[in-house]
């Protein structure tokens, strides 16, 4: 894999989390646990990031490219 198929796929990586700063995930807690009696509860939890770290990871993709492109 050259370095401009690598630079490709971080533009289009910081694109994508330029787009969607974010995602929910549900994770299963434990409440109560005695002997055979098990309780659990859903719990939503969110990943999010700032939409310029999206912008950076594309410009650092740019570079890759360029530079990629430059040496061959």
């Amino acid at each position: 894999m050259n370095a401009k198929s690598i630079g490709l796929a971080i533009v289009v990586i910081g694109l994508l989390m330029t787009l969607y700063t974010g995602f929910t995930y549900v994770t299963r807690e434990k409440i109560v646990d005695i002997g055979n009696v098990e309780i659990t509860a859903d719990k939503d939890n969110t990943a999010s990031w700032s939409p310029f770290i999206g912008v950076g990871i594309m410009v650092l993709g740019g570079v890759v490219f360029f530079v990629g492109k430059k040496s061959s």
